[in-house]
């Protein structure tokens, strides 16, 4: 039962990637006062299935210098990382409940960063190479304020597992306690799965695209998949860290679809960072700030167990 509710789940995604690429470019069309996708089936709606159709049936390119294993195999690689967090999706039953689940969250998406470097630096392009190294700045300056926030809600539970997140929420959202800190994680996720407005392991106007620019056909295909399913899982861990953890409401998975807009939003919105501005914002700003709240959270729960 665990495997089959896991292929269930895995379907489910795939198809979820495809309406939330269908549902990015229909916003982002109407935030620029046009109509998006519209007639590929109704209403537009066949049209992730035949741009997923197209890319797997394009031709292959065959870079001469790059390193070849590495080249082909780094996508799959990306794609097997974007799958293992699903793990984490707490189920009430047929489920692997891992005690440790947030420590594994933070294992895999240090990982995740392995995939984006060793695409730009096997591709053996100078784009591809810089695209690489961006995102290895990018998640070192941000993975240590992302886990200082983790904590401060962490603490709250005592608890390393994301099942008693819907134990703690069913009658007060934890976004409440922390609001500002709620802002804070929404910005270190834009920054770790590669949206705008830090997207700069992906900067068209001065990279060409990125890291990925030598990909075509499956590969790019695998790479898309697993940048689009990062960012549901995201939305997904948001919501349970955050706004209430009920996985059995349809309200739930309102909240989710409402961060996955707000990703969109932000793309559609904001204009692309400066590259050391990103790294102030976290150094300077996000770092002493999640820290501060740590020191008060943690005074206050002493204070609690004192008196």
């Amino acid at each position: 039962m665990y495997l089959i509710s896991y292929i269930f789940l895995i379907i489910m995604i795939l198809v979820g990637v495809a309406f939330v690429t269908l549902l990015e470019r229909k916003l982002l069309g109407y935030i620029q006062l046009r109509k998006g996708p519209n007639k590929v089936g109704v209403l537009g709606l066949l049209q992730p299935f035949s741009d997923g159709l197209k890319l797997f049936f394009k031709e292959q390119t065959n870079l001469i210098s790059s390193n070849f294993y590495i080249y082909y195999l780094t996508p799959i690689f990306m794609l097997f990382f974007s799958f293992s967090l699903w793990i984490l999706f707490p189920f009430m039953g047929n489920s692997i409940e891992l005690n440790l689940g947030v420590l594994y969250f933070f294992c895999i998406t240090g990982l995740g960063v392995y995939g984006t470097l060793m695409c730009g630096w096997s591709s053996n392009s100078n784009y591809a190479l810089l695209g690489g190294l961006r995102s290895v700045a990018q998640t070192i300056s941000y993975e240590v304020s992302m886990a200082l926030i983790m904590i401060c809600i962490l603490i709250f539970i005592f608890s390393f597992n994301l099942y008693d997140f819907i134990i703690y929420q069913k009658t007060f959202w934890f976004m409440f306690l922390s609001f500002p800190l709620f802002f804070c994680w929404f910005s270190s996720i834009l920054a770790e799965t590669n949206r705008a407005p830090f997207d700069f392991a992906e900067g068209e106007s001065e990279l060409v695209s990125g890291f990925n620019i030598e990909y075509s056909s499956g590969g790019f295909a695998y790479i898309f998949l697993s940048e689009y399913m990062n960012i549901i899982f995201m939305s997904t861990l948001t919501c349970i860290i955050f706004l209430g953890c009920d996985i059995y409401s349809i309200f739930f998975y309102f909240k989710v679809i409402s961060m996955i807009f707000l990703y969109i939003w932000v793309r559609g919105t904001l204009p692309r960072f400066r590259y050391d501005k990103l790294m102030y914002l976290t150094w300077k700003l996000f770092l002493p700030f999640s820290l501060m709240l740590l020191m008060i959270n943690l005074g206050i729960l002493l204070t609690i167990f004192v008196y």
